[in-house]
């Protein structure tokens, strides 16, 4: 049986009254949606680094390549404390079979992207991250990570769950034992997904395994899964997702009759004009696919990245 997908989470997000202010911010959409797929491991770093709740709400004050983490009011250092718990976490997360995290935007702690820092005039500028989200992404930086605030925006939702669900089957690969033969067809499984983000980062990748024997087993894996995990950090755009749908296309052009052909080429210009959702014409391709029996495209994890229940591919 496959491992579940295990994803860290801010713990306030799943509910968990850990905040300075005794309350939580709920996040249903990970809990109700993504919680279907997901095994979560729920982080609170200022409580785990032995802060009460409620608290005095802190920020972070200072040079922004090294910021303190301050209390508002009666002004006491708690930098050393969470510098503290944020290396001993990292490292017992090390472990944890992790394929993404979810943090929470603003936080001193824990947001990832523009915190505020506040200079000697008192003055913020949103330029930093939280102590724990930077000590994570330093220590594991080709994880998947985004806040829950981007998680509303569709096309960072997709990127960042497709990221998640393609670092669990490289897991799941390794897990399996490698072997140059199964990184050949690991590799052949994501070549549409892979020239959908970057077909530049894939024919790198194609030339890394078709000279395999020439690099050493270890030296070899952690260059492909950082090359992997770079390309997908990459966002499929409507430009490279015709190409693709057009690519796919190619292998029925013996097969289709002129009024198939006539309707696909109709519904993939219907989507590169943003008429349509990529998910239309994936589905009239995964029907051909079907009804001609294309073994080769069956394989592909372009046509089905992640479940369909979480509807990524439906928004224009």
């Amino acid at each position: 049986m496959p491992r579940p997908i295990t994803i860290g989470v801010s713990a306030c997000l799943l509910g968990e009254k850990v905040r300075y202010d005794g309350g939580h911010t709920h996040d249903r959409y990970i809990t109700d949606t993504l919680g279907r797929f997901f095994t979560f491991i729920p982080v609170c770093p200022e409580v785990e680094s032995g802060m009460t709740t409620p608290r005095e709400a802190m920020r972070l004050e200072g040079d922004p390549a090294a910021p303190r983490l301050m209390t508002r009011n009666s002004r006491i250092d708690k930098t050393a404390q969470m510098v503290a718990f944020c290396s001993a976490k990292v490292e017992a997360l090390e472990n944890a079979g992790l394929c993404g995290f979810i943090f929470k935007k603003n936080s001193p702690s824990s947001g990832l992207f523009r915190v505020k820092i506040y200079d000697e005039m008192g003055v913020p500028t949103k330029s930093g991250s939280g102590l724990f989200a930077a000590a994570f992404a330093r220590r594991f930086p080709l994880l998947p990570m985004e806040e829950e605030g981007r998680l509303e925006d569709a096309a960072l939702r997709e990127n960042f769950i497709e990221r998640v669900f393609s670092y669990h089957r490289w897991k799941e690969f390794l897990a399996g034992g490698y072997t140059p033969a199964r990184l050949v067809e690991f590799h052949t499984a994501q070549k549409l997904l892979l020239m959908a983000h970057s077909p530049e980062i894939y024919r790198q990748l194609g030339k890394l395994v078709a000279h395999s024997s020439e690099t050493a087993a270890d030296e070899l894996k952690a260059c492909y899964e950082e090359l992997f995990m770079k390309a997908l950090a990459l966002h499929a755009t409507t430009k490279k997702n015709t190409n693709v749908l057009q690519h796919i296309m190619g292998y029925f052009k013996k097969l289709l009759t002129p009024e198939e052909k006539q309707e696909l080429l109709r519904v993939i210009g219907q989507y590169h004009d943003h008429l349509v959702p990529l998910i239309v014409p994936l589905t009239l391709l995964r029907h051909y696919v079907s009804k001609y029996g294309q073994q080769y495209l069956q394989g592909q994890v372009y046509l089905s990245p992640h479940p369909a229940e979480l509807m990524l591919r439906n928004h224009v």
